[in-house]
């Protein structure tokens, strides 16, 4: 497997385009769904929604929020 450093001086040979190309490629590889990761998130907003529902959390207002952190 190649190093970063080789990787990215081979990439740095490319032309532009074949440079922008890779570039896209990697950004979409990274946009792919990750099952894992979103069961986690599930799991969780799950859990959050409950709790509300249950009034097991206290609740407050978004302009109350924002005021706290100006």
């Amino acid at each position: 497997m190649l190093e970063y450093k080789d990787l990215l001086e081979n990439a740095m040979k490319l032309r532009p385009v074949e440079r922008a190309q890779l570039i896209e490629s990697l950004m979409i590889s990274l946009e792919k769904p990750d099952v894992e990761i979103d069961s986690t998130w599930e799991e969780e907003a799950i859990k959050r929604y409950e709790a509300f529902k249950e009034k097991r959390v206290k609740v407050r207002d978004l302009d109350e929020v924002i005021k706290r952190y100006k």
